[in-house]
């Protein structure tokens, strides 16, 4: 396939760390909120294994942060989200799917509640911010929506606590999953939180002074030397793996969060109120015909840029969403949305590649 360049414009923007990673080896972008996202430095599967093993420091600041600020900043999260955020504890983050009015999925961030009346929405790839201020205007809340100067990098890997206990000390692996706090570097101070892209644990840095950040990206490489650190972004094969979904290609604004497997983040029985819940209460009394699946497929490459119909006999299984060799399955896996009728993990179907059919099976996410 022949390959094209992404050209950079105010309206795809880089980052503070583009020249950095630039001189790092990056070898590739995508596109994530209107801005540059790495997308690969020494390919899929070399990064992946190095992940699993060590400690990589990735440039996300793509993701980016919508504020909402004011006495109606609280009402205004909870509206759209179904997630239950009434006990929402400041210092705090949560995983929170955004619907709209029909009980459709818009993003599927995650949520921080810095101050009782700040909070931020840590974006995947959709326009959160247009949103929040349609609905913040229209409904004359007391909430200011903006987008702040923040720039997010990743410590990702299982190194990662002993490289940042290196740089900031023991209090940093005190921190707990999905928790954040401020720490200290060279009289600068950060805001982390033990989080990110990847179910090999690790760091998030909301970095809100570019300076101090890119002297903080520089100690990350100088002092985790032995650790093995190299520069990465998130990793197909990683998340596919873990069962990680990805905005915009296993789910987008034609699904909703029962079929995505966010079950366990939909409160429809307290009285809490929020866009799209008359939606999501009629389609759980009616139930799903369809819901995102892991597969397995006996091919050993595989190029995804759309959809890809699984049959079985003739008849439609569902569609493959995502897809990547795992060296892990030494096959490759996916992400797929699949019918009713074909839930049950025994099932095969069959993927029909250049008049080539190539067998699968589906099974559970995640997939290890």
């Amino acid at each position: 396939m022949k390959k094209f360049y992404i050209a950079k414009a105010r309206r795809l923007r880089g980052t503070p760390f583009s020249n950095r990673i630039e001189s790092q080896g990056l070898t590739a972008y995508t596109t994530f909120n209107h801005m540059l996202l790495p997308a690969a430095f020494e390919g899929t599967e070399k990064e992946y294994l190095h992940l699993k093993e060590h400690v990589q420091v990735w440039d996300v600041a793509a993701e980016r942060q919508v504020q909402i600020v004011g006495k109606d900043s609280a009402k205004l999260i909870q509206l759209m989200t179904c997630r239950n955020l009434s006990k929402a504890k400041v210092g705090r983050c949560y995983y929170a799917p955004l619907i709209d009015e029909q009980g459709k999925m818009i993003n599927d961030p995650v949520i921080l509640k810095l101050e009782e009346n700040k909070w931020w929405i840590s974006l995947a790839d959709s326009d959160v911010g247009l949103y929040a201020k349609g609905l913040s205007s229209g409904l004359r809340l007391q909430a200011e929506v903006s987008e702040p100067d923040v720039n997010i990098l990743a410590v990702q890997g299982p190194k990662s606590f002993k490289l940042m206990e290196k740089i900031l000390g023991k209090k940093i692996t005190e921190l707990k999953f999905f928790g954040f706090d401020y720490f200290d570097l060279e009289g600068s101070k950060f805001f982390i939180a033990r989080s990110g892209w990847s179910k090999q644990g690790g760091y998030e840095i909301y970095v809100e002074n570019c300076d101090a950040g890119l002297n903080l990206y520089d100690k990350l490489f100088s002092a985790g030397k032995e650790f093995n650190v190299k520069p990465g972004c998130p990793n197909l094969i990683e998340r596919i793996e873990s069962g990680l979904l990805s905005c915009g290609n296993d789910f987008d604004n034609g699904d909703n969060p029962y079929e995505c497997g966010f079950d366990k983040y939909i409160d429809i029985e307290s009285d809490i109120n929020f866009l799209g819940k008359k939606a999501l209460i009629q389609i759980s009394k009616k139930g799903i015909q369809r819901k995102l699946m892991g597969v397995k497929i006996e091919l050993e490459q595989i190029e995804m840029m759309e959809e890809r119909p699984l049959q079985n006999a003739g008849n439609l299984v569902g569609y493959l969403r995502s897809a990547v060799y795992s060296p892990h399955f030494k096959k490759v896996i996916g992400v797929a949305m699949i019918k009713k009728e074909y839930w049950d993990k025994k099932t095969t179907f069959e993927l029909e590649i250049n008049s080539k059919k190539n067998k699968g099976a589906i099974c559970d996410l995640p997939l290890v």
